[in-house]
């Protein structure tokens, strides 16, 4: 067997590079389509796709979904955030568009930054980064929230906002106003830095 296939496969989270532009453009781990009726994540120990649970509302995503590589959600990230006890734990999500359909998951692509939704849940910080495909034909040229359709903003924070919700029981997610670029590589850059101190390099 060639020394190609006899590597394993590395870990989405930690054997991903950003990439060299980074935090304007990342490279991306997609878990979820806007087809998607049912959660899926990654598995911490793994790195597979697993399935995490049925989605009880009846909204879908309006985006691809997934991670940055090599980034967590801690202290640098949580100061960000007003009314934040900690960081959610979590790699980055960050929310991409694309013009043309994309109808599976578990690929990686490279996203360009242009803002991001804060989302406390449970106190956490839990930011959702929002991006568009590079060289997208209809998004591709946009760097900033500011030019994107205000809409697709709005369906971002109504679906974080809704997602989890269980009739009769109150909610514990709280969506902000959404941000622009500048603050989204701000919040990148944190948690680079959050990673490298949760994961130092041996």
């Amino acid at each position: 067997m060639s020394d190609s296939f006899s590597k394993s496969r590395p870990h989405p989270w930690h054997g991903l590079e950003l990439g060299p532009e980074a935090p304007t453009i990342v490279r991306a781990y997609i878990e979820m389509t806007p087809l998607d009726l049912v959660k899926y994540e990654i598995d911490k120990d793994t790195g597979y796709l697993t399935l995490d649970r049925p989605l009880r509302a009846s909204s879908q995503l309006p985006a691809l979904y997934g991670f940055i590589p090599r980034t967590y959600c801690g202290d640098g990230v949580a100061k960000l955030m007003e009314g934040s006890d900690i960081g959610d734990g979590d790699a980055l999500d960050i929310c991409i568009f694309s013009e043309r359909p994309v109808t599976r998951a578990e690929i990686i692509l490279n996203a360009r930054v242009i803002g991001g939704v804060p989302m406390l849940d449970d106190g956490e910080a839990d930011d959702k980064i929002i991006a568009v495909v590079v060289k997208d034909a209809a998004w591709g040229h946009i760097t900033d929230i500011s030019e994107f359709p205000k809409i697709l903003v709005e369906r971002v924070q109504h679906y974080f906002l809704t997602y989890k919700q269980i009739p009769g029981k109150e909610s514990t997610v709280h969506i902000g106003e959404a941000y622009g670029r500048v603050h989204a590589e701000t919040v990148i850059k944190a948690s680079m830095a959050d990673y490298a101190a949760k994961f130092p390099e041996d």
